[in-house]
């Protein structure tokens, strides 16, 4: 982890840039995040760092839950995530993150979950094409054929009706438009996976640098 941290999206908006073109940007509450405890490679096998982002009271929280953030005297907070750590790059309990590691100008990935849409035909899951709509054709918008003559079964991961969207989403290579320390806010252009209220987690791009395009 060079870049990252958690975050909730409150929306989209637009903003005018020095050149005066007009952006649309999605406003994001990046962090505070705190650092809750750090993963080594001598005693857990790898190196990373967990990180808690949004405080909450102790009654929302289990027992076991509160007595893991106790044992480390943070939180407890609404979501922990863990980063991996690259390099040399150390962090040490109950240090924070904030939106300022991120500069105007650079570029970073957004992964979070799509919206649901709930029950989708083939046309509008998968963008099938639809048959003639002249009535003598018995055949409008239904998924087709489903199996080969010989196989006689539906082989697995065949596109068919189902589930649409409530998926993990990231959207890459993102430019951040603006940074507000004060209030906690990052700007990036474009739109980014989810709901206003959803968790977001916010990474420097690896598009580019060698990194693996489906982390």
């Amino acid at each position: 982890m060079s870049k990252a941290i958690l975050g909730k999206k409150l929306g989209m908006t637009q903003v005018f840039d020095e050149a005066g073109v007009l952006l649309p940007v999605t406003v994001i509450q990046a962090g505070p995040c705190t650092v809750v405890d750090v993963r080594t490679q001598e005693k857990h096998g790898y190196d990373a760092v967990q990180v808690g982002f949004e405080p909450v009271s102790e009654a929302k929280v289990s027992l076991p839950v509160r007595g893991y953030y106790k044992k480390r005297g943070v939180g407890p907070f609404r979501y922990l995530r863990e980063f991996r750590l690259k390099g040399e790059a150390k962090l040490d309990r109950g240090a924070v993150l904030t939106v300022d590691m991120f500069r105007p100008g650079e570029r970073v990935d957004v992964t979070g979950t799509s919206i649901g849409k709930g029950f989708a035909g083939g046309i509008k899951r998968w963008n099938f094409r639809r048959g003639p709509m002249a009535h003598g054709s018995k055949y409008h918008r239904g998924p087709g054929s489903l199996q080969s003559r010989d196989a006689a079964r539906v082989f697995p991961g065949r596109k068919m009706p189902g589930h649409l969207g409530n998926e993990r989403v990231t959207i890459r290579n993102l430019r951040v438009v603006k940074v507000d320390s004060e209030k906690h806010l990052l700007l990036v252009e474009g739109s980014v996976p989810g709901t206003r209220g959803s968790l977001l987690t916010i990474k420097e791009t690896t598009v580019g640098k060698g990194g693996n395009p489906r982390a």
